[in-house]
């Protein structure tokens, strides 16, 4: 089976262009006088695999060593002053996660942070710990294109909070159970700010793996692509529990902070198609029924990138952007504003404090308009709710109750299915005095609260989406209460509706393998669905999640209808054309 590259032979002039448009989102390039980039080795289009997504200025060709004058890129105090961060960070630490292994990567952190006269980040001071996803030293085999990315994280993260340590946890490889694994242990190791630049197109079997995410008092920050609103909704930055980050253009001007962003034409964004919206996301008018991407954003064009230095695979200074510069620049500055509360979601506090954010207004990412693809006033989609105003939009604990009243935990927004026994969630409460008498609102049929405990239980007897509010009262009259979404799936048999969203018309060569497309379809009832294909070409097929991939073998025009069936027997279906050419 030949590459996925496509052939030096075309049929016609005209069917190049098709070709060299049609590809303009899988691979970046420059705009007319401004300098290319690329896409980091690690980039994948391998279902079940996390894609990264650092991009490198090729303009910029690396040298080795500390420099006399500033390398090409942003520099640490560049970071600092464009979102105004304080000092601090002793004490805290921030994990990064990626596949496979940098042999280099202490070293050359240690040429970064010597470069802009930051204090020494080693494992002798204790600053710098690298380990396997099991905690271990058993390294995975090195990777010249995850190095790239590990070298981006380490070095933004120092760009942003100097004083604080890193952790970095290196999975075996980019197969998506071992990064999450990976993430596991980060936690198991402490760590309460987790920077994950990479992620997966999203799909519905990934539902089996919202429990990593679901850890209360710890940050998940992913990055939402790099290949704009085309490339559609990534995972797990679409989880309700995670906190999904977008991107923008930083450039210095003259205006009283001294910088100015805009919307970077490859931030991600978009809808998701099966996980659950946050209440706190709700009432921002996403236009999305479910968690939508993104929630905050930075700097994230590699023509305003970051200097890094890697000289595992490359020849030392390089400028790097992508979302994967905005993760962990974004995690670094929660590190900044203290650790998250022990009950908290720490992706729920921008939404407590949107005046601590710079709203970004100017820019696109794609042609579908505002709010998805199009900044304006308040949240949208590339930019989410803005970027960093300090480190005010990140302080633990969201909206703090005055002292002496109550503080009911969030326990997450939930999702179950009619018929299933719930596992029962408790809530917990600070302040007051004891005992709690326990009340809730909203709750799906089947569902009960226990009034001494607070345990919820039951079996769900109702398909839909409920806002519930769960209260306590103290022994004195004193109350708290918070509100969450709880979503309850069909069990079968129950009505419901299936939305097929129709691709753009799709092509590809004999030979040739094709560009794996993700087949985007929601259930009105939110249960998960299943994919079938008729009229596909000869060598494309579809997997029940709804990806079509292969390598065509007869050239032809087919028209190829998808069936997207959810639990309960309901479907919808969509037909476009599919194209194949011949190949080289």
């Amino acid at each position: 089976m030949k590459s996925t590259s496509v052939p030096r032979k075309m049929g016609a002039t005209g069917l190049a262009a098709i070709v060299v448009a049609s590809l303009a989102f899988l691979s970046p390039v420059a705009r007319a006088g401004t300098p290319a980039v690329e896409q980091a080795a690690c980039a994948t289009v391998q279902k079940g695999h996390a894609n990264c997504w650092a991009e490198r200025l090729t303009s910029v060709q690396g040298v080795r060593g500390v420099q006399p004058a500033a390398p090409s890129g942003k520099s640490s105090a560049d970071i600092q002053s464009a979102y105004g961060l304080p000092s601090g960070g002793s004490g805290m630490t921030v994990a990064i996660v990626d596949a496979y292994d940098d042999p280099n990567a202490e070293s050359d952190l240690a040429t970064y942070r010597k470069q802009y006269g930051l204090p020494a980040c080693t494992t002798a001071n204790g600053c710098f710990r690298k380990v396997d996803q099991r905690g271990g030293t058993s390294y995975p085999r090195g990777d010249a294109g995850w190095s790239e990315e590990i070298t981006l994280d380490l070095d933004a993260v120092s760009a942003a909070c100097p004083n604080c340590k890193i952790l970095l946890v290196e999975a075996n490889d980019n197969n998506d159970p071992n990064m999450y694994a990976a993430d596991d242990q980060a936690v198991k190791l402490g760590a309460k700010l987790v920077s994950n630049s990479w992620s997966s197109p999203e799909d519905s079997s990934q539902s089996q793996y919202e429990s990593h995410w679901k850890v209360p008092g710890v940050l998940f920050a992913f990055a939402t692509g790099d290949n704009g609103y085309n490339g559609g909704t990534q995972y797990p930055a679409s989880s309700t529990s995670t906190l999904a980050v977008g991107g923008t253009t930083l450039r210095s001007d003259s205006s009283t902070r001294g910088w100015s962003e805009s919307v970077w034409s490859g931030a991600g964004s978009g809808c998701s198609a099966y996980r659950t919206q946050s209440s706190w996301q709700a009432k921002v008018g996403t236009g999305c029924a479910r968690k939508a991407n993104s929630d905050v954003s930075a700097d994230a064009d590699p023509q305003s990138g970051l200097a890094i230095y890697d000289t595992y695979s490359a020849p030392g200074w390089q400028q790097y952007g992508g979302t994967s510069l905005a993760t962990p620049l974004i995690t670094a500055m929660y590190a900044l504003a203290g650790t998250p509360g022990a009950n908290d979601n720490p992706a729920s506090y921008p939404y407590a404090h949107t005046g601590q954010l710079n709203d970004v207004t100017t820019g696109t990412n794609g042609t579908c308009g505002a709010p998805m693809c199009a900044a304006r006033a308040g949240w949208d989609g590339p930019t989410g709710l803005g970027t960093p105003k300090g480190v005010g939009a990140f302080t633990p604990g969201g909206v703090t109750p005055p002292p002496g009243d109550l503080r009911v935990a969030n326990p997450g927004d939930q999702s179950s299915t009619v018929g299933k026994a719930i596992t029962p969630v408790k809530d917990s409460v600070t302040g007051g005095t004891a005992p709690y008498t326990w009340t809730a609102s909203g709750l799906p049929g089947g569902l009960r609260i226990d009034s001494s405990t607070g345990e919820i239980s039951g079996t769900p007897t109702t398909a839909g989406t409920f806002t519930v509010t769960v209260t306590a009262k103290d022994n004195v009259g004193k109350t708290g209460s918070v509100t969450f979404t709880w979503t309850v799936k069909g069990g079968g048999g129950g009505g419901g509706t299936v939305t097929v969203t129709k691709p753009l018309g799709q092509f590809g060569f004999t030979g040739y393998t094709v560009f794996p497309l993700q087949i985007q379809a929601t259930d009105s009832n939110g249960e998960d669905l299943s994919f079938t294909a008729t009229g596909l070409p000869p060598g494309v097929r579809i997997s029940t999640s709804g990806l079509l991939s292969g390598t065509p073998t007869t050239v032809g025009t087919y028209a190829v209808t998808v069936k997207a069936t959810d639990t309960d027997g309901n479907f919808g279906t969509t037909t476009f054309s599919y194209q194949i050419y011949k190949g080289a």
